[in-house]
């Protein structure tokens, strides 16, 4: 095949024919036809900062036939070569083959089956490692029924719900499949392509924030694991992991350290246990397994609290987020739907730096979705956001949330686990407000920023299902004689913050500040509440935990991923630095 090239930053009106593309790479290359033999489009962006201009932007691959000077197109047009993405595994099949049948070799576990753990599993699978997947909750269309169960019944299955069974968190989110995080070896496209085989639009290979929805997400999970157990590794649903069994080495000192000898697992429908050996275990449980957390601690395990954002949902009527980002452009006669037609459901990302040095920032923002409950403690309410591929519910919601450090977690800042009492504390006040039923406490806009209680909604309905109870989330009751019965949502610094943040917003994007947008509490699981730290990506040691050989904490719940990219990706390389100390190479 002939080497192919990289074009940026060809721009294209909205509406362009499928043709246009190709015309406008031999125009500006200044080419025949017939010597352009293949064009790719490896990402497709908008650029709308200019309403009266809104277009696509693409980098395109590109193959010339040979009688095309490359170096010469290269120094004029700022062609670069396209870099090699294929995915390469990191150990030869020979020595994987070779640990496989040596004396005495346990099989690698993974525990948890959100994108991280999902992932590090398909990652082992492929090398031929037959992995062993552990999860708490139950398979991805199990655990739908059971989660509509609760937004429809209030009833709460603990063991299955938004947060815990296959697929993770990111199973009832918006399905967003991007990230920031830098990627040098190319996984996230890997990720991608395991996707595309499972069902997904392949316009997530190529469009620049790619996202899925939670229906189509379904499908593909499921196909993640059908791979998984096709390549000889096995799944067990419904197996919480209760203990980790683990050997103090001789002659430490200092801080003590251990290694990994097995685990002692329990099924939540039967109550039996088991104990399984293991030397190699991917810890990928998610950043909502406090039970785990705990545990861990418990058993001298490195654990660390660390910084994670709380807030509100706050939802607005999608139009009015089209409206202010697409504007009204000369070239669709005042129609911003139009523009949305192209470009699918207008989002946003917002930060402000408040007087009393909090950020507050958007967060997970769901174009076109609705507000879910998100717990999985009973007493207690938790809010997430979610869309459907579509993205074509009435209102777009997005987490309104301020950055929180460890020593705001109390009187006991200082231990490890100080965030999640500190969570568990919101979320317990939020499911009082919200008239102790599983209802979220909402409040208008309006009402928040004067700090008085809320009793009728606006034009914004709610979609937060069981059902939200408006109230005063701010615990200021303007003009009452008495001081509130009811608590602040959030700390009072929060709450100030957020008060001061939401007219800046407004100036920002117009109708954001609108008196009646809706704020539903309470927003806490953002990011894991700790970190199990890991050693530094160097061999033998890499991405073990600092103290304790063979465990391999891995994505959201370790504190090393936020979303479902990062998540996954995280896991591929924790599953490839297992591969390596298992198969000896370097």
């Amino acid at each position: 095949m002939n080497r192919s090239y990289r074009l940026l930053d060809l721009k294209l009106p909205l509406d362009h024919a499928p043709e246009d593309v190709r015309a406008e790479v031999l125009a500006q290359l200044r080419l025949r036809d017939d010597q352009v033999t293949h064009i790719h489009v490896h990402r497709r962006g908008y650029d709308a900062r200019s309403k009266s201009n809104i277009h696509f932007i693409y980098t395109l691959d590109i193959q010339f036939a040979k009688d095309v000077d490359t170096q010469l197109l290269a120094s004029l047009n700022a062609l670069q070569v396209t870099p090699d993405m294929a995915y390469k595994a990191v150990v030869s099949q020979a020595n994987v083959d070779k640990a496989c049948g040596r004396e005495g070799f346990k099989r690698p576990v993974v525990i948890g089956t959100g994108p991280c753990g999902l992932f590090a599993a398909l990652t082992l699978a492929q090398m031929g490692l037959r992995p062993l997947v552990l999860e708490r909750g139950k398979a991805v269309r199990e655990r739908t029924k059971d989660t509509w169960g609760f937004w429809r019944k209030q009833m709460l299955q603990e063991e299955s719900n938004v947060q815990f069974g296959e697929g993770g968190a990111g199973t009832f989110s918006d399905g967003k499949l991007w990230t920031q995080v830098k990627d040098p070896t190319h996984l996230g496209r890997k990720i991608l392509q395991e996707m595309v085989k499972g069902g997904a639009p392949d316009e997530i290979l190529y469009v620049s924030k790619p996202h899925i929805g939670t229906f189509r997400l379904v499908k593909v999970v499921e196909y993640l694991r059908g791979e998984i157990e096709r390549l000889g590794g096995e799944i067990r649903f419904s197996t919480r992991v209760e203990d980790v069994i683990l050997d103090e080495n001789k002659g430490s000192s200092g801080t003590k350290s251990y290694t990994l000898r097995g685990l002692r697992t329990v099924d939540v429908l039967t109550g039996a246990q088991t104990e399984i050996s293991a030397s190699h275990v991917v810890l990928a449980i998610g950043h909502s397994a406090r039970d785990t957390f705990a545990m861990l601690h418990a058993r001298g395990v490195f654990v660390e609290a660390k910084p994670f954002s709380i807030g509100f949902r706050i939802e607005h009527p999608q139009g009015v987020i089209d409206r202010a980002r697409f504007g009204e452009p000369k070239f669709y006669a005042g129609h911003p739907d139009k523009v949305v037609a192209h470009v699918g459901a207008a989002d946003y990302k917002l930060v402000h730096h408040a007087k009393n040095g909090r950020s507050v920032y958007s967060f997970c923002m769901c174009p076109g979705g609705t507000v879910v409950a998100a717990t999985s403690e009973a007493g207690r309410v938790v809010t997430n956001g979610m869309s459907q591929y579509s993205r074509n519910e009435r209102n777009a919601n997005a987490g309104i949330v301020v950055e929180m450090n460890p020593l705001d977690f109390g009187a006991d800042a200082s231990h490890p686990l100080a965030g999640i009492a500190f969570q568990r504390s919101l979320e317990s006040g939020a499911y009082k407000l919200g008239g102790d039923n599983y209802f979220a406490p909402a409040q208008l806009v309006g009402d928040f920023l004067k700090g008085r209680a809320s009793t009728v909604l606006g034009d914004v309905e709610p979609s937060y299902k069981p059902g939200v109870r408006l109230t005063d989330l701010t615990g200021q009751q303007a003009g009452s004689i008495a001081p509130s019965a009811l608590p602040a949502s959030l700390p009072p610094y929060a709450i100030a913050a957020i008060q001061e943040a939401l007219p800046v917003f407004g100036r920002q994007i117009k109708g954001f500040d609108r008196a009646d947008a809706l704020l539903t509490g309470v927003e806490t699981r953002t990011s894991s509440p700790i970190r199990i730290r890991r050693n530094i990506e160097q061999h033998p040691l890499a991405y073990q935990s600092i103290n304790t050989r063979g465990l391999f904490p891995a994505g959201e719940g370790a504190g090393y991923a936020g979303g479902i990219m990062s998540a996954a990706m995280d896991g591929m390389k924790a599953a490839q630095a297992l591969a390596l100390n298992i198969a000896g190479e370097p």
